[in-house]
């Protein structure tokens, strides 16, 4: 192993792009440390702290402030991290499926790609603005920190048009010149991703929110450490995570493989086609977006909940109580529940868009191709349908619970949602780190002939 990661850089052309994506990962770690302009870093980092020392304290924004590497906790310039730029991927991907413009883009290869790329940079910006407006002015109602707001927390941006001696357009001046940095932070995010991706080792967007990830370990584990537990729960959550990482990365790396074979064909006096092949139907098809899709589904009822409450103090509705007691924090029954539910049914939703059988079908009938055993045409179709149904059941039920598993640690041990051990967080280290150690490898063999792992 280690002879292996001295091939790595004993290769030119390796070790300068593993150093060119270091250095990209450097200058987005330090953007996160930046505050916006007009931000009270003072005051920001003492509700920062706040919200940390809160054991099992959700946060409307956990998974945001877990993807952009607690850089929107703490308002700097990459606040709104890769977020952006991933909800424009999938918008782009679902308006294929009702837009016919976007499926023909996508058949014409790589000019249709390339347009399609082109949308998802101007979608990009645009969610950017939305969001970074969004967030300030969460920020300046004090419901960006949950429980903890107290007076600083609320006045965190100073941006409150009754402060002396500014007036109401010097105020809007000030958002606007905010809102303009969180955007063009996302802006230069989403460069830095491309970059990665071509002249790095590649991955680019998904090494970035693999490093967000990462940085958020030593928080969550001193959080362990100092809880009630100390070093025993420690101790039985790293022996946890163990385990649930070799389940998760047997689980990813699992497929069913369903033999197509290609009919002979004789052109001039050359043959071509014959040869067998696969395809392969992973049981975790959708990854982590069902993850994605069912959380920002449930950050509904806390918004509502939110926008809902009295200013004054002053005991809310029934059905607001009802929403804060369930669907406010992730430890109640009812909000793991519909989590659950939600992932599952979103897997299954996000897999017959990402993989369609008839498409598929159409195109081997088309190359000639066929399931053994099976005609082609609807028929194969037909086939792959029902081979998606049973292999995306054992695949969302699975999804589900990797979905629960920080919600579970906020309701026993009394960790955070920033928990890393679970949920989006470990599919996506898995899947990037997998990933990752295949490009690598397939470098070094086009050059040494032997890979990084034997």
């Amino acid at each position: 192993m280690f002879s292996a990661i001295s091939r790595v850089f004993r290769t030119p052309d390796l070790r300068r792009k593993i150093l060119f994506t270091l250095g990209m990962v450097a200058l987005y770690r330090l953007g996160t440390t930046i505050p916006a302009p007009h931000v009270n870093y003072v005051n920001v980092q003492m509700c920062v702290d706040g919200v940390n020392a809160a054991d099992g304290q959700a946060s409307l924004f956990s998974m945001l402030n877990l993807f952009s590497g607690g850089a929107l906790m703490q308002l700097s310039i990459f606040a709104l991290g890769i977020m952006p730029y991933i909800t424009a991927s999938i918008i782009v991907q679902l308006l294929r499926v009702v837009v016919p413009h976007f499926e023909a883009l996508h058949k014409e290869g790589q000019s249709g790609q390339t347009k399609l790329t082109q949308y998802t940079r101007y979608l990009t910006v645009a969610l950017a603005v939305l969001q970074a407006t969004t967030l300030l002015t969460v920020a300046r109602t004090g419901g960006l920190f949950g429980a903890n707001s107290n007076a600083a927390c609320s006045n965190v941006l100073d941006l409150v048009t009754e402060t002396t001696g500014f007036d109401v357009t010097t105020n809007i001046l000030r958002m606007i010149i905010m809102v303009t940095a969180m955007t063009a932070g996302t802006a230069a995010i989403m460069w830095f991703g491309e970059l990665i991706t071509e002249r790095g080792i590649g991955n680019g967007m998904s090494l970035l929110i693999f490093t967000s990830i990462c940085a958020s370990f030593p928080q969550a584990m001193w959080s362990l450490i100092s809880g009630t537990g100390g070093g025993i729960t420690f101790v039985v959550v790293l022996l946890l995570a163990f385990l649930v990482l070799v389940a998760v990365v047997f689980v990813e790396q699992s497929q069913r493989r369903i033999p197509v074979q290609y009919a002979r064909r004789m052109v001039g006096r050359r043959t071509y086609g014959g040869q067998s092949t696969y395809i392969p139907i992973k049981v975790n098809q959708a990854g982590v977006i069902p993850v994605i899709f069912a959380s920002s589904l449930l950050m509904l009822p806390m918004l509502i909940a939110q926008f809902n409450t009295p200013s004054d103090g002053t005991t809310p509705p029934e059905w607001v109580v009802w929403l804060q007691n369930n669907f406010v924090s992730g430890d109640s029954w009812p909000y793991m529940l519909a989590y659950f539910l939600l992932t599952i049914g979103f897997a299954y939703f996000y897999v017959y868009i990402a993989f369609n059988p008839d498409e598929v079908a159409e195109n081997m009938r088309r190359q000639g191709g066929f399931v053994p055993g099976i005609r082609a045409g609807q028929p194969t179709a037909d086939y792959l349908s029902h081979v998606l149904n049973r292999i995306t059941f054992p695949g969302s039920i699975y999804l589900g619970i990797i979905a629960l598993l920080p919600l579970i640690a906020l309701a026993t041990v009394g960790a955070n949602q920033n928990f890393p051990f679970g949920g989006a967080s470990i599919l996506i280290l898995v899947g990037v780190g997998l990933e990752t150690v295949k490009q690598i490898d397939a470098q070094l063999q086009q050059r040494n002939y032997e890979g990084l792992l034997r």
